[in-house]
């Protein structure tokens, strides 16, 4: 990988970092959306947008809950498109896939070790603060928002640079059965990153649908798109049929309630 590329890739994570940061919608830094970026500047689209799906779909189930650091997808994402389009040969997207992970966590505790350092500007922030004047104040934000991601964004620099070629140069010595295990685990990853989410979301009310789903993939041979489409007709059916019947419970509410007014009225006027 070229010092250019690695450039590109390093100014496509402190960008898509910093927009995800500043404009507080967190879709910018999900592999989704930054894979096929990486891809665009790398001249391999296509791969940027396979690798992208199956991304998601590994790191979909992973948020920081509470204290925990879960893996960094931005960073994960960036280094495994770049390995994949660096690389060009076979089984090259699911070792991609396969480090992703370890990638992201790596890259999680890295930036944890600067967290003590932006700790420390908290006092200067509340004196910034204490002047009441907020285009000052939010400009400082901005600024120091793009200054946070720095150290990590020389580590992509670093990584895609030199550990892109480093790994592809440990990885041609190795034996064919640990490209094999590599290429399985890869594969695998996938189903790993929706049984995260499925154990997070799972219930008696949605098993169904799990059921009904894995039925229509397996014995019937229906395609994503079909199933999602199924999926998508059944949920709004739904949707209404629960609007419908809240909104009829509603009107049954207020006709018992105006029985109650006129019953009431009418024993008034009798007594």
């Amino acid at each position: 990988m070229t010092l250019s590329s690695a450039l590109v890739c390093a100014f496509v994570y402190w960008l898509m970092r910093y927009l995800d940061n500043t404009t507080g919608w967190d879709a910018m830094a999900r592999p989704i959306v930054v894979a096929p970026v990486v891809g665009l500047v790398l001249g391999d689209f296509k791969t940027g947008i396979i690798m992208g799906a199956s991304l998601e779909a590994i790191f979909m189930g992973i948020s920081a809950i509470g204290g925990a650091i879960p893996a960094d997808a931005l960073s994960g994402t960036v280094i495994a498109v770049a390995y994949a389009i660096g690389a060009g040969s076979e089984g090259a997207m699911e070792t991609g896939l396969a480090l992703a992970m370890s990638i992201g966590t790596l890259m999680s505790s890295i930036s944890s070790l600067f967290t003590p350092l932006w700790a420390g500007l908290a006092p200067w922030w509340e004196k910034e603060a204490a002047e009441c004047n907020p285009v000052k104040f939010s400009a400082l934000n901005w600024i120091m928002e793009g200054v946070r991601g720095l150290p990590q964004t020389v580590v992509i620099f670093l990584g895609v640079a030199y550990g892109v070629s480093g790994l592809q140069t440990f990885l041609n010595v190795c034996p064919g059965w640990v490209m094999t295990g590599l290429r399985a685990a890869g594969s695998m990853m996938t189903a790993v990153g929706f049984g995260i989410l499925l154990s997070m979301i799972w219930s008696k009310e949605i098993a169904v649908f799990y059921f009904v789903g894995f039925i229509l993939s397996k014995s019937l041979g229906l395609s994503s798109l079909g199933i999602a489409v199924i999926g998508a007709c059944v949920a709004i059916t739904i949707f209404f049929v629960e609007k419908h019947a809240l909104e009829y419970g509603q009107r049954q509410k207020e006709g018992a309630s105006e029985a109650d007014v006129k019953e009431n009225n009418d024993e008034e006027e009798f007594f």
